[in-house]
């Protein structure tokens, strides 16, 4: 009899943990997008073309290796003015969160976030505490400063914070997040700067002077990486050590490793970019104001806007004209909205001619 059938027999079960039963799940809309990218926040575009040469001189044997994640990291540390063991290379943002989670969370410490923000630090809180702390913002969808700083206790143990925020572009102020770190020195606030490229607003500077700051940064938006996935975690080195010791050495693929220093040494494309992404997202609020679209002004590269009732016809009639869309209507406080992502130029004209049509198809109008 086999162990299986053992325990079947003996009416026992295998069961995970609490906490992996009550926490969320993520399930991106990921099926079908063969049309115009304007839902993920992705760069639209390509890589800096120094990418795709990196990628064609890679060799047959380099594929056999396990990858080297501290020589990279030296690299990356040297761009940003950092120490070597002040950088973390992670598997995208989305790791580092989870690994800022298992190092610095006991069940039942407080973790704090401010919704609506990214579903993925809900997701890592949850699988290690129950005390998930969330301060939602007001209708203006801006960071509620003074009532998340009334929040913070001597159990906060960790503070994520996205500046700028996603899904709603909102900015919060250094001086804003230097006093959260201050007023919490028994916690890690770690900033998510995953859209600092199109705001240029960072905390990176103040790292030396804040024992308890992390910052977060990902090479999937304007560096166009997010299929390599990574990203990396600077902060103190006397925290960072604990990060690092709970994530695997093979975390970040080869692939990601060959192609991630030659995407830093191009500034030139990135700034490029980056440009396009400033403009387009003027040219996108503009067009919006002109439709009678209510939207959020925003930092990152996206636009939130609030169509209402109709919110999912709208994403649905845009995919048929060839534009994806994000229906954010689940997210708190943010019913009957959806977020635009911001690319280059062509795809700014074709998206907003498209929407205007959709607007004209579903028969919407301005409330």
């Amino acid at each position: 009899m086999s162990i299986a059938t053992e325990l079947v027999t003996g009416g026992q079960t295998v069961r995970p943990r609490r906490a992996v039963l009550e926490m969320p799940e993520y399930h991106p809309p990921l099926a079908g997008r063969e049309a115009l990218r304007l839902d993920f926040n992705e760069n639209t575009l390509a890589p800096s073309p120094t990418v795709m040469e990196r990628l064609h001189a890679m060799t047959a044997e380099g594929l056999t290796k396990y990858p080297e994640r501290e020589p990279v990291e030296r690299i990356v540390a040297a761009h940003f003015g950092l120490q070597a063991e002040q950088v973390l290379l992670t598997n995208g943002v989305d790791e580092a969160i989870h690994l800022m989670c298992v190092a610095f969370l006991e069940e039942g410490d407080e973790a704090m976030i401010a919704t609506p923000t990214f579903f993925m630090y809900d997701v890592s809180i949850k699988l290690m505490t129950y005390g998930l702390v969330k301060v939602q913002a007001d209708e203006s969808l801006q960071f509620p400063f003074e009532r998340f700083m009334a929040a913070i206790t001597e159990r906060t143990k960790l503070i994520i914070v996205a500046s700028p925020n996603n899904p709603t572009g909102a900015a919060v102020s250094r001086e804003h997040l230097l006093a959260i770190a201050a007023a919490a020195p028994q916690a890690v606030l770690m900033v998510d700067e995953a859209y600092y490229h199109f705001h240029g607003e960072s905390t990176m500077q103040d790292l030396a002077a804040v024992p308890n700051l992390m910052v977060a940064r990902t090479f999937s938006k304007a560096y166009g990486l997010a299929n390599l996935r990574i990203g990396m975690l600077a902060g103190n080195p006397g925290l960072l050590k604990y990060v690092r010791k709970v994530s695997s050495p093979y975390n970040v693929n080869g692939v990601a490793l060959e192609c991630l220093p030659v995407a830093l040494a191009d500034e030139a494309y990135l700034a490029w970019y980056a440009e396009q992404v400033r403009v387009g997202r003027e040219r996108m609020m503009a067009g919006l104001a002109a439709l009678g679209v209510p939207f959020f002004p925003s930092h990152a590269n996206f636009v939130l806007m609030k169509i209402g009732p109709k919110h999912a016809e709208l994403v649905n009639v845009m995919r048929k004209h060839g534009v994806l869309l994000r229906d954010r209507s689940t997210d708190p406080g943010c019913d009957g909205f959806v977020r635009i992502t911001i690319g280059i130029e062509e795809h700014i004209t074709k998206g907003l001619a498209a929407l205007k049509e959709s607007l004209q198809e579903i028969g919407w109008a301005a409330q």
